[in-house]
């Protein structure tokens, strides 16, 4: 399936870096660009972009005003805190309208509509399996996702933890290959060492997330995502 090119158009930098990480995460989508001025952006825009997250509330030209500017080819989504501009969009061909603050979740399902995919079930961000095969001493090892606890990285190594046994599946891998394999609306990295099943999540108390027996930090650089997975 043919990548869809994406830009992002909007005038908080925090935004902008979340739904950077976003589109990241999302295999059908390509990361084009990033403009913090919808002017900047309007002069950029060209016929080779596919899709546009765009703000509405933005100084100079409003997020309105540019999508009237961008060739009906491109489809746009708007992402504002302002619930009231909902309809409004709608009247400039808005593909979709994502209220802030975001969630990769319904980000996802949002563009996994726009690109025809609102029929796939979550578990195909993994082929449409709901396992994945490791290496762990000389064998390969069929691990189910829903009993996948969290994985833990080792340098070179990850140990896989599962409801099924108290010692780990010991694998050669870095932890951001398995991160690429596990589907992104269930499992969430937390900690630069450490992934966790969102549905084995049993708490969180005061900065740690409870996953089984083990209770693991919830680091700044990953909090906004997990919280958003929690909603």
């Amino acid at each position: 399936m043919k990548k869809l090119r994406c830009v992002i158009v909007d005038d908080e930098p925090l935004a902008v870096r979340l739904l950077e990480g976003f589109v990241e995460r999302t295999p059908f989508l390509e990361h084009a660009g990033s403009y913090l001025s919808p002017t900047e952006a309007a002069a950029a825009l060209g016929p080779d972009t596919d899709l546009v997250f765009l703000d509405i509330n933005m100084p100079e030209l409003n997020g309105l005003e540019l999508a009237a500017m961008i060739p009906l080819s491109t489809k746009v989504i708007f992402t504002t805190a302002y619930r009231e501009y909902a309809l409004e969009s709608y009247s400039v061909h808005a593909a979709d309208y994502l209220l802030k603050p975001l969630s990769y979740v319904k980000f996802l399902t949002a563009v996994r509509r726009l690109a025809g995919w609102a029929a796939v079930p979550e578990s195909d961000e993994n082929g449409g399996k709901d396992y994945i095969f490791v290496k762990s001493d000389g064998k390969i090892i069929r691990v189910d996702l829903p009993d996948l606890l969290y994985v833990k990285g080792l340098k070179d190594y990850v140990c896989l933890y599962t409801g099924q046994s108290r010692s780990p599946i010991i694998a050669l891998a870095t932890l951001k290959a398995i991160e690429e394999r596990l589907p992104a609306t269930r499992f969430c990295r937390i900690h630069k060492s450490y992934i966790v099943n969102i549905a084995k999540v049993s708490a969180l108390e005061r900065g740690k997330v409870i996953v089984g027996d083990e209770s693991i930090t919830l680091t700044d650089a990953y909090k906004e995502r997990f919280l958003s997975l929690l909603r």
